[in-house]
């Protein structure tokens, strides 16, 4: 196992089981995962950070080496505050690497030391996303199999009409 600290970073809007499913493998590979929630205010989120760093602490307890903790500054900065030269980065699919490689490749312009390493989501979560758990649960759909229990809840709470 690494002595490294390694930033697994997102909105987690909300987080999901593929989410928690990486976050699990990168506890088994690092000593330290900061699971590092954006402010995103421009992905107008549906949960407020406070709500997502809430959500992702109770998915992520049974973890012993991962923190929750949110951030509003540059990853880059972010993750030298962490003492982490890692960064934790998922792909769903073939689409997801463009993006990836271009964000691992500024990241390391910014921050030479700075490494980002890639994991792919087990093959039965490699469909979900938050974007689409966000839009199945508006339509009242199941979402059980896709989210943590209190996910869930938090989801059919915030789309019951009051």
């Amino acid at each position: 196992m690494s002595t490294e600290t390694v930033i697994y970073p997102g909105t987690f809007d909300p987080i999901t089981n593929g989410h928690v499913d990486l976050a699990e493998r990168a506890a088994r590979l690092f000593d330290r995962v900061v699971v590092a929630i954006a402010h995103s205010e421009k992905k107008t989120p549906l949960f407020s950070l406070e709500e997502r760093v809430s959500l992702c602490e109770q998915s992520l307890a049974h973890l012993d080496n991962v923190e929750v903790v949110g951030f509003s500054n540059l990853l880059t900065d972010f993750a030298k505050s962490q003492n982490a030269r890692c960064v934790l980065r998922g792909l769903r699919a073939v689409a997801d690497f463009e993006y990836e490689f271009q964000l691992a490749n500024m990241n390391r312009a910014i921050f030479p030391e700075f490494e980002s390493i890639f994991l792919t989501p087990s093959e039965h979560l490699s469909y979900i996303s938050s974007s689409l758990v966000r839009e199945i649960a508006a339509l009242d759909g199941e979402i059980g199999p896709f989210v943590p229990e209190q996910v869930a809840i938090a989801l059919k709470n915030r789309y019951t009409p009051s």
